[in-house]
């Protein structure tokens, strides 16, 4: 008899137990896919690191990977003509939100169907290139980070003015497949030419593209190099630092992190900051924001990285007011 009592508080033990796990599993909520198109190469340094300041930034919003998401991600490699095909890919996979960091990506996200909010996470101008309708209201699908790239460039040619005031010719390397190139460099050559500089355009469309830009450059007899920056030639940052200090070429970018990895000068919003603040949008629309209701932002701090080793491998003194004005001084 006890024994008979003992096997049914057993068997009701174990079926409340099962009750419960079965409840639980249906309380869980499935992780959601996001997706993110990335120009760079899959596995290089800087698709590594983007891709973890995307998932830093979830963290801090409170999502988790594997429990909350699951991020899936495409690689054009530089080749722009791929973010079509990538984006419909993660259509196909299921992904909720799409977050991209070209414009070039932005319009394959906002072109799939049936349609998915969009994040920016590092994009120049998006009103000029008409990604959103304004940054305040940008309507739509799509939201996130503006980088202000367009406004800032110019600067560069005063911080080169300072520390390399005997330059007479600037080979700007740009990808015209970037709606913003082509206009911040003719804004160049017109600034450039009202102070006596010549501005010789290189075009970098591919990775591959990359040698025959370096031959233009030396047949250009530059003195400086400027990056303009685009998502397709982070990839080829050090490459071209390197290049530059082998040519005994300053060289400058409005890619925040250039100075870090050889080059002379960087003035540009954080773009690990701006990746990181797509997690703000994403929890928000997760949370059932409309994308178009919450405005474009825009970064609150322009950041300058100079690079002494560099400097003095290339035989510069950097102007004292200038290292003081840095926000980091590479050593």
């Amino acid at each position: 008899m006890g024994s008979d009592m003992q096997r049914r508080e057993l068997i009701t033990l174990l079926g409340g137990t099962a009750f419960m796990q079965t409840f639980a599993a249906l309380g869980q909520k499935a992780p959601v896919r996001l997706g993110f198109l990335c120009a760079c190469a899959p596995g290089s340094p800087t698709a590594t690191a983007l891709i973890a300041d995307i998932n830093e930034g979830l963290r801090e919003n409170g999502l988790i990977g594997s429990n909350d998401y699951i991020l899936e991600t495409r690689f054009a490699a530089g080749h722009y003509d791929r973010f079509p095909d990538l984006a419909r890919e993660l259509k196909q996979v299921g992904v909720s939100i799409m977050l991209a960091n070209t414009i070039v990506a932005v319009r394959a996200a906002q072109h799939v169907v049936p349609p998915v909010p969009v994040v920016m996470l590092y994009v120049s101008d998006p009103v000029g290139t008409t990604l959103v309708a304004s940054l305040s209201h940008p309507g739509g699908l799509t939201t996130g980070m503006a980088t202000m790239i367009e406004d800032i460039t110019p600067k560069l040619l005063d911080f080169q003015r300072e520390i390399v005031p005997r330059a007479k010719v600037i080979a700007v390397l740009f990808n015209p497949m970037n709606p913003t190139n082509p206009p911040i460099v003719e804004d160049l050559k017109i600034r450039a030419s009202a102070t006596g500089l010549t501005v010789k355009p290189i075009v970098l469309r591919t990775p591959e593209e990359l040698d025959v830009a370096f031959s233009a450059v030396v047949a250009s007899q530059a003195d400086a190099i400027h990056v303009v920056a685009d998502a397709g030639i982070m990839d080829l940052i050090d490459r071209i630092a390197a290049f530059s200090v082998e040519h005994r070429l300053p060289c400058f970018s409005t890619l925040s992190y250039f100075a870090e990895f050889g080059g002379l000068l960087a003035y540009g919003p954080s773009i690990r900051k701006c990746f990181r603040r797509g997690g703000y949008f994403t929890k928000r629309i997760l949370d059932g924001a409309k994308p178009g209701d919450l405005p474009v932002e825009q970064p609150t701090q322009i950041e300058l990285s100079v690079n002494l080793k560099t400097a003095r491998s290339l035989a510069i003194d950097v102007p004292t007011g200038i290292q003081q004005l840095a926000d980091q001084l590479i050593e």
